[in-house]
């Protein structure tokens, strides 16, 4: 439950230094926490899972991403036109090596570049079934060796100025 509200709020204090309005960046928070809806296709067995996932599972996890674009597919209001992009989208990556559709720089989404940043970070500095959580300093540093790579630079760099405020945001919510 805390992972969805860390990541909204980590993507609003991102999307904010990046230079997103404050009406851009409402809508990024209110819109973020739906990132993952796609994972209620995806079995239990996939998700909690405390070890590596094999090739058919992988898959499966991946196709989140289309089915959260799935149900969110014909929404009329600005709000979940973005969460749709951001469902769809979390996983691509800069380089464009990323899923389902492999798109790349900037025919991501600005919302989904942020939100991956937010994800992300909040995924490394947190306990999975199939992995321990990574200090702050080890995930900071894997996020900008990324950067220019799987992350929008300036995505990172807004990321990075922003750290003070996310750890803070952090600590208020820890699980």
């Amino acid at each position: 439950g805390k992972h969805i509200e860390r990541v909204s709020r980590y993507a609003y204090v991102i999307g904010k230094e990046y230079g997103l309005d404050e009406d851009q960046c409402q809508l990024l928070m209110a819109a973020a926490p739906m990132h993952d809806i796609g994972k209620i296709g995806v079995p239990d067995y996939i998700l909690k899972k405390p070890s590596k996932l094999n090739i058919e599972e992988f898959e499966a996890i991946q196709i989140h991403t289309e089915l959260g674009g799935r149900l969110l597919d014909g929404a009329k209001g600005e709000l979940l036109k973005i969460a749709k992009d951001i469902a769809l989208q979390h996983h691509e990556k800069w380089n464009g090596k990323g899923y389902p559709r492999g798109l790349k720089g900037e025919e991501i989404s600005i919302y989904a570049r942020i939100t991956s940043v937010a994800d992300v970070f909040d995924a490394l500095t947190t306990a999975r079934p199939y992995k321990n959580s990574w200090i702050n300093e080890k995930s900071i540093d894997w996020i900008l060796s990324k950067k220019g790579e799987d992350f929008d630079e300036k995505v990172v760099e807004a990321f990075e100025k922003s750290l003070f405020t996310i750890l803070e945001i952090q600590k208020e919510l820890r699980d």
